[in-house]
């Protein structure tokens, strides 16, 4: 792919000077400008490798530097001044070389520059293809056709087996006149992660597709946005799982209307997506997760505890709507058993007891569907392993 190089100087000697240095392809272009002809060529700089010679012109080296923060700026000075050094670095400056600069030097930054701005060309010649599709908006990466994104990321995502949620954010009514154009995408997209998708559905209105986050992790997202978004903004949260694009925004654009008449900043639950005429499809995804993350979890633990645990032995067990793990001593039993009611909620129970029948210790732990992952039942499986030796350590047996 071509690299475009501008040099600048009004020293004819300095493009003779440093082109032979410059580690140039067949395909790629050199453009020399003055500094009087800089203004109006400007369009030229983009995604280009910009290197100027600064003699005299220092105050318009810090302009240039600044007006083109986008794409790599190199200096050649023929003095190693150290405060214009400092205030072209200030501005976004590259490198810095001088004639005492060796051509090695010189080359090795040179090469990462240009590697830069082959990169550069290539994004642009994606988002150009965006936006003559109409899927991109022209001057920031919010995708337009939200369908089409969302039918490919949710078939990702299922394919992927990973969590996602889907966020409707929008203005109140009585709020919506007073935000300035971009505003909105323009604070989500400087404080959301980088495969994070935003995607346009009306005006002011917004689909925030957010990946690897269950919906407390996506509400602490949303947290810090609304400290940076204009007052009165709102959003509704649909956890993607097993459901198709349509469910998806349905369900989000609901609870973005519910947040927005409760005059609440978020609206989302997990409890009432499972009760009544959705109970047999939380069933279906508990089982899921038994397939996909418990049975896989308990038997890696067995397989990596099971020779290191003298005078123990595990077992496990698997079946409709429950996992079972135990631990077994002569003295004592533990029992790790996986359930859910059916309520939108996971159960853990865990309890110890001794070869007499005597329940020595139980507890319950209790999370949200979405949060039962495999490092999490990982770490709990430790726990629980951690503390049953414990125990019988304390009732004296010999392991």
């Amino acid at each position: 792919m071509q690299s475009k190089i501008v040099l600048i100087s009004d020293d004819s000697d300095f493009f003779d000077y440093i082109i032979p240095k410059l580690p140039l392809r067949n395909s790629d272009e050199v453009i020399r400008f003055s500094f009087s002809m800089v203004p109006e060529k400007l369009h030229l700089i983009k995604s280009s490798l910009l290197i100027i010679n600064s003699e005299n012109n220092q105050e318009k080296t810090l302009q240039l530097i600044e007006l083109a923060k986008d794409v790599p700026s190199i200096v050649f000075s023929y003095n190693n001044e150290e405060k214009f050094k400092i205030n072209a670095y200030k501005k976004g400056m590259f490198a810095y070389f001088t004639l005492t600069t060796p051509d090695e030097e010189l080359e090795a930054n040179l090469l990462p520059a240009l590697k830069f701005v082959s990169t550069m060309q290539k994004n642009n010649m994606y988002r150009e293809m965006l936006v003559k599709h109409n899927l991109l908006l022209k001057n920031n990466e919010v995708f337009l056709d939200y369908n089409s994104i969302l039918d490919k990321a949710i078939e990702n995502i299922k394919k992927e087996s990973i969590s996602a949620t889907l966020v409707a954010i929008a203005p109140s009514e009585n709020k919506k006149f007073l935000i300035q154009q971009n505003q909105i995408e323009t604070a989500i997209l400087n404080h959301i992660r980088k495969n994070d998708i935003l995607m346009n559905y009306a005006p002011n209105k917004y689909f925030l597709l957010l990946y690897n986050s269950n919906l407390n992790q996506s509400y602490k997202i949303w947290e810090k946005l609304t400290k940076i978004l204009p007052n009165g903004m709102y959003a509704g949260f649909s956890l993607i799982s097993s459901k198709s694009r349509e469910q998806a925004v349905n369900e989000a654009l609901n609870k973005l209307h519910i947040a927005i008449s409760n005059n609440n900043d978020a609206f989302f639950s997990t409890k009432e997506e499972y009760i009544g005429t959705n109970f047999k499809f939380f069933r279906q995804e508990f089982n899921k997760k038994i397939d996909q993350v418990i049975a896989p979890v308990f038997y890696h633990i067995q397989q990596t505890y099971n020779d290191k645990l003298f005078g123990m032995r595990i077992e496990q067990g698997i079946g409709e709507g429950y996992g079972v793990f135990y631990i077994k001593s002569n003295s004592s039993t533990g029992t790790f058993r996986i359930t859910s009611p059916g309520l939108s909620t996971v159960n853990v129970d865990i309890s110890y007891e001794e070869k007499n029948g005597e329940n020595t210790d139980s507890k319950r732990i209790t999370f949200e569907p979405e949060e039962l992952e495999s490092g999490l039942l990982q770490d709990l499986l430790e726990r629980f392993i951690l503390e049953f030796k414990s125990l019988n350590e304390m009732n004296g047996a010999n392991l």
